[in-house]
C-alpha cells in the first residue's frame, strides 16, 4: 500500500475554491485564516459572534459564511456557562462510546451533536478527539477513545461523519501526542518517527479516511523538538503528503509560536488569536502574516493554498452552501441517544456468584456516595456540556490550571431515583459516604449496598494518583466488609486502582455516563439491559506497571506548590515515549505486567461461543466466524480479532486488527464477517514512505479481550 491515499487526494470542487481565492484581496485572504476567540473577544462579538470557542468573519460579497466554532466533544459545550441559559444534550464520556465498540452509535451521537450545534448557529465543531491513551492518569482521557489506533480511528471517523452529515465541519484533534495535561504547552514528545506513524498517527489516518473531516487541529506540544503547529515533517510531510489530506489545519487555541515557520510548515489558520496574544505575546497571523506575505517571507501561493484549503474543507462538508438555520431540536430523542450510549458503553468488570442483575424483590437497599441522590459526575474543561436536565451540583475550582476552564459538575440524572422507581415496595436510603463507619453500619442492615465511587478529571490537569480520592477506597472496603452483597459503580474518566476489588462481588465501570446516566445504570443493575461494554483501555494493577507512573514535569508543579506559588509557567521538558508503537495493552504484554482488567474485557449476563473461523485474503483481509448466544438472555457481544506482529525493534505483540458488535437473541447463531486493518500488522517504512508487510506466517486470533484469545489460526502474508 502506498503512502498517498487516492480517496483523500480527490478534492471536491477544487476549481470552485480556486475561483473564490482568485477574487479575494490580500486583506480578505489573511482575515479568512485568522480566528478570534469570542468568549474573550468583544470585537468578535460586535461582529455577531456568540460567546464560544471560535469565529472568523465571512466574506459576504463572495457568499462565504462566517466560521462559527464551538467545542463539542461530548455535546455542544458551554464552558462555565458563557452563554447563560444555553443547554444541550450531554453525552457520556467518549470512553463510553469507545467501550460500545459501535461505529453506528458513534455516528448517531455525532449526528445528534451536529444537529444541535447547527440549530444554535454553529458550523464548525471542535470534535473528533482521537489522541491515544498512553498514560492512565492523563486528564483528558475521558474525551478520547482509548488506547488502540484501530478502535479509536474507526469510531472517531464515524463520529466525524455523523457531525458532518448536518453540513457542518468537524475537526479531528489534537495532532499529535497531546497525551498529558501537565506542561501541555511546553512538553516535547520524543518518539521514533516510525513508531509514531504506526500508533497515534495511524489513529488519525484511519479517522481521516473514514470521516473526511474538514479540518485538522494541531496540538500545543512539541514533537521531537518542533512545536506541532510548526512541524513541517508532521503537517507537510505526513498529513498533507503521505495522507494527502485536502482540508485545512487549524491551530489549537494559543498553540502558535511563529508566523513564517508556522505558515511554511503547513499551518493554515491561527485560532483564538486572543490566547496567542495572552500566552505567547503576540498575534502571529493577522497583520503579521499580511506583512510577511507583502515582504515575500511567506509566498503568495502559500497563502492562497491556506485559503483554498479552508474553502475546500467547508465545501466538502456542505458548510459553504447550506447556511439555513436548522429546525427545532428534539431534546427527548437526543436524550435517548445519550442514554443508549451510556447503556452500550457501561462495562461489567466483576460479577461473582451472579450478584447482578438485582431482583426487584429486594426489601432494603442503601445507596452510598457520589452524590448519587441527585446526579452523575461529568468531566471538566472545554468539553463540558450544560445539560438539558439541569445541574444539581457544581463546584468552583479556586486554583490550578483547570480553574479557568472547568467546574466540577454533576448532571441531574439521579441513580437513587432510578433505582427507587424499580423498588417501589422496598426501603431505599442514601448515605453520602463521608463517614465510612456510618456507611458500613447502614450497609450491614441492607439486602444490597450500592456504592457510587467518583473520580473527577479535567482538561488542564492530570491525576497525581490512580487511587480514588476522598478516602473512597476505605469507604468501599468498609462497606464491602459489612455487606457481602456490595455493588460498586465507578463514575470515572479512565482507569483507577482497586485495592478492594476482591471484596466487591460486582463492579460496573459507568465512566461519566451523561445526562441519562442514572436511568442507564439502573437499567443495567436490574437486567433490563444486558451489559455489553468492553474496555477501550487497560486497568493496571499498580501505577508502576504503566509506562510512566506519573506525569512528566510534575516535579515542577510540586515545587511551585511547595513554594506557595499559585501557578507555574513550566520550563520545557521531554517526555520519552519509549514504548513506541506499543501503546496500552501492547505495552503491558511487552513488559510482562498482568493488568487488573485488560483491554477488550467485559462481562455479560449471558454467554457467547465462537466457531468455524475462516480467514480470507481475496480482496480486503477478512475473518469470518459463527457467534452463538448460548445463554438465556438477549445481549450484545464484541468479537475482537487480533494479529501478532513485530514493531521496528522486533518487539512482538498482539494487536487489534478488527472488531464487530453483534446483537443476539438467546440460542441464536449468526455468521459474521470482520474486515481487518492491514496496517495493524504492517510497518511504516520511512525510506520509501510506504506501509510494508513482513512476509511469512501471521498469527491471527479471535479474542474476548487482549488477554483471552480463544481461537488461534494464521495466514501467509506476502511482502
Amino acid at each position: 500500500m502506498s503512502g498517498a491515499n487516492p480517496v483523500l487526494a480527490r478534492q471536491s470542487q477544487p476549481s470552485r475554491a480556486e475561483a473564490l481565492v482568485a477574487q479575494m484581496t490580500l486583506e480578505e485572504k489573511v482575515a479568512l485564516v485568522t480566528g478570534y476567540f469570542p468568549a474573550y473577544s468583544p470585537k468578535a462579538r460586535a461582529m455577531g459572534a456568540a460567546p464560544s470557542a471560535g469565529f472568523v468573519p465571512g466574506i459576504e460579497r463572495l457568499g462565504i459564511p462566517s466560521q462559527r466554532a464551538t467545542d463539542a466533544s461530548l455535546g455542544v459545550s458551554n464552558v462555565k456557562e458563557m452563554r447563560k441559559g444555553d443547554t444541550a444534550t450531554a453525552l457520556p464520556a467518549a470512553l463510553a462510546t469507545a467501550a460500545s465498540f459501535s461505529p453506528e452509535l458513534a455516528f448517531e451521537s455525532g449526528a445528534m451533536i451536529g444537529a444541535e450545534a447547527r440549530s444554535k448557529g454553529f458550523n464548525i465543531l471542535l470534535a473528533g478527539g482521537v489522541n491515544l491513551t498512553r498514560d492512565p492518569w492523563a486528564g483528558r482521557n475521558f474525551e478520547y477513545l482509548g488506547e488502540d489506533p484501530v478502535l479509536s480511528g474507526r469510531l472517531a471517523g464515524a463520529s466525524i461523519s455523523g457531525v458532518q452529515s448536518n453540513h457542518i465541519v468537524s475537526t479531528v484533534k489534537h495532532l499529535v501526542l497531546n497525551a498529558q495535561e501537565t506542561g501541555r504547552m511546553v512538553s516535547d514528545a520524543r518518539i521514533a518517527p516510525e513508531a509514531l506513524r504506526e500508533s497515534d498517527l495511524l489513529a488519525f489516518e484511519i479517522a481521516i479516511e473514514t470521516g473526511r473531516p474538514g479540518s485538522v487541529m494541531c496540538s500545543y506540544n512539541k514533537i521531537n523538538g518542533f512545536y506541532a503547529c510548526e512541524n513541517p515533517d508532521l503537517i507537510n510531510g505526513v498529513l498533507k503528503g503521505d495522507m494527502a489530506y485536502p482540508g485545512w489545519v487549524m491551530s489549537d487555541w494559543g498553540a502558535v509560536h511563529s508566523t513564517e515557520a508556522s505558515a511554511l510548515a503547513g499551518l493554515d489558520q491561527e485560532s483564538g488569536l486572543e490566547l496567542d496574544k495572552l500566552l505567547n505575546g503576540r498575534v502571529f497571523f493577522g497583520e503579521n502574516l499580511h506583512e510577511a506575505v507583502a515582504a515575500g517571507r511567506v509566498p503568495v501561493p502559500r497563502l492562497d493554498d491556506m485559503v483554498r484549503r479552508v474553502l475546500v474543507g467547508m465545501i466538502d462538508a456542505g458548510a459553504l452552501d447550506d447556511t439555513a438555520a436548522a429546525g427545532p431540536v428534539d431534546v427527548v430523542a437526543n436524550a435517548q441517544v445519550a442514554q443508549r450510549v451510556a447503556e452500550a458503553g457501561t462495562v461489567l468488570l466483576r460479577n461473582e456468584e451472579h450478584a447482578l442483575p438485582l431482583p426487584t424483590t429486594l426489601k432494603n437497599v442503601v445507596i452510598i456516595g457520589g452524590h448519587a441522590d441527585v446526579g452523575v459526575l461529568s468531566g471538566g474543561g472545554s468539553s463540558q456540556v450544560r445539560s438539558t436536565g439541569g445541574v444539581p451540583v457544581e463546584l468552583e475550582l479556586t486554583s490550578g490550571d483547570a480553574a479557568m476552564i472547568a467546574r466540577t459538575t454533576w448532571h441531574a440524572s439521579s441513580p437513587l431515583k432510578a433505582i427507587s422507581k424499580r423498588l417501589s415496595r422496598a426501603r431505599v436510603t442514601y448515605s453520602d459516604g463521608a463517614d465510612p463507619a456510618a456507611a458500613a453500619s447502614a450497609a450491614a442492615q441492607a439486602d444490597v449496598a450500592i456504592v457510587f465511587a467518583v473520580q473527577w478529571r479535567s482538561e488542564g490537569v492530570d491525576l497525581e494518583t490512580l487511587n480514588l480520592p476522598d478516602n473512597q477506597d476505605a469507604l468501599i472496603e468498609a462497606v464491602a466488609r459489612a455487606n457481602p452483597r456490595t455493588v460498586v459503580v465507578l463514575e470515572t474518566g479512565g482507569a483507577v486502582l482497586m485495592p478492594w476489588a476482591h471484596r466487591a462481588p460486582a463492579i460496573l465501570a459507568a465512566w461519566y455516563p451523561g445526562q441519562g446516566g442514572g436511568e442507564a445504570i439502573a437499567r443495567i443493575l436490574f437486567g433490563e439491559v444486558n451489559p455489553s461494554g468492553r474496555l477501550p483501555l487497560t486497568f493496571p494493577r499498580s501505577a508502576d506497571h504503566a509506562p510512566r507512573p506519573e506525569p512528566a514535569g510534575i516535579d515542577q508543579v510540586r515545587a511551585a506548590r511547595a513554594s506557595g506559588q499559585p501557578a507555574v509557567k513550566l520550563a520545557s521538558f521531554p517526555i520519552h515515549y519509549n514504548e513506541g508503537a506499543n501503546v496500552g495493552y501492547r505495552w503491558y504484554e511487552m513488559a510482562g505486567h498482568k493488568p487488573l482488567f485488560p483491554f477488550g474485557f467485559g462481562l455479560s449476563y449471558t454467554r457467547f461461543a465462537y466457531s468455524r473461523l475462516e480467514l480470507s485474503q481475496h480482496g480486503p483481509p477478512t475473518a469470518s466466524l459463527s457467534v452463538s448466544n448460548t445463554g438465556d438472555r438477549a445481549g450484545a457481544d464484541v468479537v475482537q480479532v487480533y494479529v501478532q506482529a513485530a514493531d521496528g525493534e522486533e518487539r512482538t505483540t498482539w494487536r487489534l486488527a478488527g472488531f464487530k458488535r453483534v446483537e443476539l437473541e438467546p440460542g441464536e447463531t449468526r455468521r459474521i464477517e470482520i474486515q481487518l486493518e492491514p496496517r495493524a500488522y504492517k510497518r511504516w517504512d520511512s525510506s520509501s514512505r510506504r506501509w510494508v508487510a513482513n512476509p511469512g506466517e501471521l498469527p491471527v486470533a479471535i479474542g474476548r479481550s487482549a488477554e483471552d484469545l480463544v481461537i488461534k489460526s494464521s495466514w501467509a502474508v506476502a511482502p
